[in-house]
Order: C-alpha cells, then structure tokens, then sequence
C-alpha cells in the first residue's frame, strides 16, 4: 500500500504563498493545496480542465465561484464539485488555507519531471 508521510511528501511551489503535495494512483489524484498568503484581493484567474474535481475544505474560508452556479462561501468541512470542462476559481478568504483537491484522471502536469 503507497504511503506518503507528510513531513517526508515533496512540496511543489505552485506560487507564492501556494504549496502542493500529491499523491496518486494511475486513475486518481489527491492534492493537497497550502495557501498562506491571504486573504487574496482578488479571486485568482479562471481555469478549466477535463478533469472531474471534488474538493474538501480542511481550513480556511474561501468563495468558490464555478460557471453557471451561484457563488458559495465555504469554510473547513466544506466541499464542491466540479464537472469536466466547468470554468472555475477560488478566492482565498483568510489568512492560511487548506483544500484537498481529488481528480480523474489524474493531472499529468502535477507529476514531478
């Protein structure tokens, strides 16, 4: 059985005050998001992708804004969903923030090269 120790898991800077560890099978990822910077002014840029995303918030307060929906409010304990292809984003609320992030398939471009 994979195990990833989290004090010995690979932290990937995705940007300031944004850190990522994965861990993943040939199907599903599991993403672990640090934010640290907040709150954010602004939400940051709109995405989409094929993947199907399901998130849990463990920390933090955020708004969830996704393309067709109401904008929500979320804060530890929460979760969202997000269809494939949906235009989505986040604004971070407070001041440190966790979010685990699923997806299928998984996302190559998270992988360590």
């Amino acid at each position: 059985m994979p195990v990833l120790i989290a004090d010995d898991a690979p932290v990937f800077q995705v940007r300031d005050g944004v850190q990522r560890r994965v861990i993943h099978t040939n199907d599903l990822m599991v993403v672990v998001l640090d934010f640290d910077k907040g709150p954010w002014p602004v939400p940051e840029p709109p995405h989409h992708h094929v993947h199907e995303q399901i998130t849990y918030v463990v920390s933090g307060e955020l708004i969830f804004f996704c393309e067709g929906e109401p904008d929500q409010r979320l804060k530890a304990g929460d979760m969202f969903s997000v269809p494939s292809g949906k235009l989505h984003k986040i604004q971070l609320l407070s001041e440190t923030g966790r979010i685990i992030d699923s997806f299928n398939p998984i996302r190559e471009e998270f992988l360590p090269k």
